[in-house]
């Protein structure tokens, strides 16, 4: 009798180790969840100052960029309904990089960017320079260009547009003189 219990403690403890390896067998093949990648929306544009030479053109010949110039992004779905609002303000060289945070898409193909996002003039910090224009359609919305650009990283990718450029005009100019 006492050999039997001898010979069950034995076994189990032979058998116990093969428990924990199978078990640990079990969780390394337990798929895991991929990491989602997070996909971000960017525009990014310029701001300019239209030289007096080319005001009511669309040329940007002579213009200089406006720091700190805001412009709207505006997207709406396939409903004309507006999703998506946020200004955003261009640095020292005219430049605005515009991450739509949050911005989400219902219908993949009616409700894309390329669709559904526009790039308005706001105002300028320039005093002299603060009349709208509308190079590029910047008074009503300069639709968005895919121009290729995507960023990757391990979880990232931001998928970038462009506007514009976009430019203010000047509310006094003087005349030129022909000597």
């Amino acid at each position: 009798m006492a050999s039997n219990q001898l010979t069950i403690v034995v076994c189990s403890l032979l058998l116990l180790p093969l428990a924990f390896l199978s078990t640990a067998a079990h969780d390394e093949t337990t798929p895991t969840k991929p990491v989602e990648k997070k996909v971000d929306v960017v525009v990014e544009g310029m701001v300019y100052c239209q030289s007096c030479k080319y005001s009511g053109s669309w040329s940007l010949t002579g213009a200089e960029p406006i720091p700190s110039a805001k412009v709207g992004v505006i997207c709406k779905n396939f409903k004309k309904q507006v999703t998506y609002y946020k200004a955003y303000e261009t640095n020292a060289y005219g430049y605005f990089y515009a991450q739509l945070d949050d911005f989400k898409m219902s219908n993949n193909i009616l409700d894309h960017p390329l669709h559904g996002c526009h790039v308005k003039l706001i105002s300028s910090s320039l005093a002299n320079c603060s009349l709208l224009s509308n190079v590029n359609y910047g008074l009503y919305g300069a639709p968005l260009r895919f121009e290729n650009k995507v960023l990757r990283g391990s979880h990232y990718e931001a998928v970038i547009y462009a506007a514009g450029p976009l430019a203010f005009r000047p509310a006094q100019c003087t005349p030129e003189t022909h000597v």
